[in-house]
Formats: structure tokens, sequence, C-alpha cells
């Protein structure tokens, strides 16, 4: 536990940005590495008076645990890490998508101005939400050609399991909807439930589209990659059809402005 005296709430939430974009730097870096570095940090600082270091330690701390759960690797999140160990073992594929996923997600939630706790839980939703794979057959999932209707059918099961996983934990139950639901469309014509519009979640409206760029433009088992330009195009080709209108223009205009 560090201490910084003279040091306010804006200062405190800077130099835990600074550090923990060190860290992603260092990650994208080397992202096809067997080990990342992660870290989890809490602060607080004394905003009232009366406030004793003791309680401004508590606060700390809970604000820390609260960050522990989306971070797969702390020695503190045990189940996110035995969940996405087994998801792995089935698609190798998936670690390097769901980190990809969380750069993306996090672009758009800090542009569309979401909350910390927000953030958090959408980083949680890019590593799991395809958690519900583990229930699909190694065959399926890892076919190199296209799926026929009938193994088409089967995998599109992948968001209801995965649903019914995370509501028997109660550390991760607050994101369930979010994983139900990130396969609709705004159009209504998606899965499992043809949520139609503002019905599916924000978060889950955000994974939809950095989760269909990231498979345009990388490598997949039964074609190849996409070039970034025309993944773009694709996306705002899709705008107010599969994707939520205002979200996907957003989305457009920070992958144009950004390398990520």
């Amino acid at each position: 536990m560090l201490f910084f005296p003279y040091t306010d709430s804006q200062a405190a939430h800077q130099l835990k940005a600074e550090i923990e974009s060190s860290i992603e730097s260092y990650n994208s870096a080397n992202e096809n590495g067997i080990y990342s570095i992660s870290i989890s940090i809490g602060h607080s600082t004394n905003e009232t008076q009366g406030q004793t270091v003791q309680d401004i330690a508590r606060a700390a701390e809970e604000h820390l645990n609260r960050r522990k759960l989306p971070n797969q690797n702390s020695p503190h999140s045990g189940i996110v890490s035995s969940i996405m160990a087994t998801l792995y073992a089935k698609n190798q594929e998936t670690w390097q998508h769901s980190q990809r996923l969380g750069r993306l997600c996090q672009m758009m939630g800090k542009g569309l101005g979401m909350q910390q706790k927000e953030l958090e839980d959408l980083q949680l939703l890019s590593k799991l939400h395809d958690i519900g794979k583990i229930g699909i057959d190694d065959r399926i999932l890892n076919k190199p050609g296209k799926l026929n209707d009938d193994e088409w059918k089967i995998m599109k099961l992948h968001p209801e399991i995965g649903y019914r996983i995370v509501m028997e934990t109660p550390q991760l139950k607050r994101i369930a909807n979010y994983i139900l639901c990130h396969h609709e469309r705004w159009d209504g014509t998606g899965y499992p439930m043809g949520l139609k519009g503002q019905e599916a979640p924000v978060s889950s409206r955000i994974l939809a589209i950095a989760d269909a760029f990231d498979a345009m433009t990388e490598d997949r088992l039964y074609r190849k990659a996409m070039p970034r330009e025309a993944a773009i195009q694709e996306i705002e080709r899709n705008c107010g059809t599969q994707f939520d209108p205002d979200i996907a223009r957003l989305f457009v205009k920070l992958i144009k402005d950004k390398e990520v």
C-alpha cells in the first residue's frame, strides 16, 4: 500500500491510468508471447472531513477487489481463470481474440463516457462472452470449413449456455444478460431472442461491433482476413441493420483516428 500526500482524486486516477497504460502497451507489443503482465490497482482519497487513514485504506481495498475479477491473471480471480483456461483449451484462437476485443470495447466504452464500473464489466464481458462454447462439440468449434445448417443451429446455442454458466457464479451474474445478448442485431434478426434496437444492453451492442470487426480482420480456420479498410466499410454498411448506428459511427471514427 502506497500513500501520496497532497494528491487529489484526479491526480490519483491519472497515476493509475499511466501505470495501466504502460502495462497495456507492453502487452500489446508482446501479444504473441506466452506471458503477459497484469495488475489491479485500487485507490481512494480523502474527500470529506473526518475520514481516517483506515477509512481511506478500506475504500481503496474495496475498489481494488472490484477490479480484480476482470483480470484473469490475478490470483484472486480463480473462477475466471479456470473458466477461461477450459475455453482456451478447446479453441486456441480465443485468448488473443479476447485481448483484442478488450481493447476495442474499452475504446468504445470510453468514447461513450461509460463509468469505471461499466468499463470493468465490459472488460470482463470481452473475456467471457464466448464462454458458452465450452458446451459446443470440438468438431463444430474447430471445423476448418463452413458450418452446415445443423451445426450452425448448435453453434447458436452458445450465448444461452454461457448465460446459464455465469448465472451459477455469483461473482459473474451481473454480466449474464450481456453474454446472452451479444449476438442480437439492431434490426431484430439476431439470436437467441430476436431483440431489436435498444432492447439489447448497450454493452452487448458494443461487443457485437468489436467482435465483428475482429472476426473480419483476423485469419480464421475457414478464410483469410480481409483488409482493415474493407472491414471498416462493412461496419459502416451495416449501421442500423446489424449494429447500433450511433455506436457503429463512433467506432468507425475512433478506429480511423487511432491504431488499435
